[in-house]
């Protein structure tokens, strides 16, 4: 279908999509009415986590999509997350059972340790190693990391019997992760943009590089608009990328945005917006020795 996003292969032979549906903060029903609209406009990657409470929802409005014919197990690709409660090696597999069981799949195409920061001082190594077996066993097609740093990928990657597919990361014009993007390349893992469009706040015209009108005028050379134009930033840049969105119009806004190149000079321009600045930190682990984000990549 000429609709769909392209994807990319991993590097355990699965293909991804690059453009998917984000649902973190997505209440239940909206969970539920946002997938089944992207879906019917495209998408083939859906996003979730045990975390964001909406497993259930979002597994209903797949199921429902595969049980009318519209789609086939095998064409969405569903991605969701291990929470820090559960890194306990004796607990990943009864975790992601009970995602499942929530989603109503037999499977999931990737499985995340959601953040390298388990309740008490659990070994991310240790948790990656019972990730392992969930592929053994066909619990999930590939296992994957999410807020992971450089070294601690290196860390994964020098221990490893199976390795990470993606790190999924935040990553936006507003904080490009151009050097962990590379870093990633270069070992073949690919990056998953979340909160690819810096979390919007229209009100107070946030965040720059969806307000500028140098970025207006981006987004009118191409007859698309300013959000458009960021997320192929991104895909330029070679993140995927999973804006969330409960309204149907910006749902397919977002989706649109794959169709389209942007020439060196806009590159260069969207480049500049990078500040180095995450706008999330996860503070409250900010003392526990596996937080990330000390590091400056």
């Amino acid at each position: 279908m000429s609709n769909l996003a392209p994807s990319v292969q991993l590097n355990n032979g699965q293909r991804m999509p690059t453009v998917g549906l984000g649902t973190w903060q997505a209440l239940k029903d909206q969970a539920e009415r946002a997938v089944t609209d992207a879906i019917d406009i495209g998408y083939r990657l859906i996003d979730t986590a045990f975390v964001y409470g909406n497993e259930r929802e979002i597994g209903r409005a797949i199921n429902r999509k595969i049980a009318a014919g519209i789609i086939k197990r095998e064409d969405i690709f569903v991605t969701t997350k291990l929470d820090s409660r559960h890194h306990t090696p004796k607990l990943v597999e009864r975790a992601c059972r009970e995602s499942l069981l929530k989603l109503s799949l037999d499977y999931v195409d990737q499985y995340l340790i959601h953040f390298p920061v388990g309740e008490g001082f659990v070994d991310y190594l240790d948790t990656w190693k019972a990730m392992e077996k969930l592929v053994d066993v066909g619990l999930a097609k590939g296992i994957g990391l999410s807020n992971f740093n450089a070294k601690q990928i290196d860390r994964i990657l020098e221990n490893c019997r199976i390795r990470p597919v993606v790190n999924q990361v935040e990553c936006h014009p507003g904080f490009n992760q151009k050097k962990l993007i590379e870093f990633c390349r270069k070992r073949n893992i690919t990056i998953v943009a979340y909160s690819p469009l810096g979390r919007p706040i229209p009100a107070e015209k946030w965040p720059p590089f969806l307000n500028d009108k140098i970025v207006q005028d981006i987004a009118k050379n191409h007859s698309k608009t300013p959000v458009q134009v960021c997320l192929n930033y991104l895909l330029h840049l070679g993140a995927i990328v999973i804006p969330k969105s409960v309204n149907r119009d910006r749902i397919a806004e977002n989706f649109r945005c794959f169709d389209f190149q942007l020439n060196p000079d806009e590159l260069k321009i969207m480049d500049d917006y990078d500040t180095g600045e995450r706008l999330i930190t996860f503070p409250g682990m900010c003392n526990h020795k596996f937080y990330p984000f000390n590091d400056e990549y």
